[in-house]
């Protein structure tokens, strides 16, 4: 396993929200080579389900050029809609020199972006997000066998 313990690169993002059923919940976070992945559903008695992974230089390489290609780093979430009773989300990134934590309620649709008072910056994020939670479950699929109940 490679040394990753001088390359400061981070990342988490989390969504989520606490109702009937319980803290329901999707987090993954990237530090120092390990991918951890985590999925909290009460409904219909699901359980958490939690996975990690260890990730090579190459795919560590490709989850930096996704982050820096977005250029979420620019963007300021001061007038992203603040978390509410839906729920929240959460991204944080360390990435070079750059530090950036961002947190916005959840986003249903484009139409929640396009009426914010940021729809350029919410839509940075948005994709971001998506772009992200495509990869991380693409790699979890590659990893583990998940079989729906």
């Amino acid at each position: 396993m490679a040394n990753y313990d001088n390359d400061p690169f981070y990342l988490r993002f989390y969504t989520g929200h606490s109702g009937k059923h319980g803290h329901e919940f999707l987090e993954f976070e990237y530090s120092h080579g390990r991918l951890r992945y985590a999925n909290n559903s009460n409904y219909r008695n699901d359980s958490l389900i939690r996975k990690e992974m260890w990730i090579g230089p190459l795919v560590i390489k490709e989850l930096k050029r996704i982050v820096e290609s977005s250029e979420i780093i620019k963007e300021d979430d001061t007038n992203w809609p603040k978390k509410n009773i839906v729920g929240k989300q959460e991204l944080e990134i360390r990435i070079g020199n750059d530090h950036i934590a961002f947190e916005t309620a959840k986003i249903g649709s484009l139409v929640d972006i396009q009426d914010s008072e940021d729809p350029e910056g919410l839509r940075v994020f948005y994709y971001l997000v998506q772009d992200l939670r495509c990869f991380i479950f693409s790699l979890i699929s590659l990893h583990f066998k998940i079989k729906p109940i």
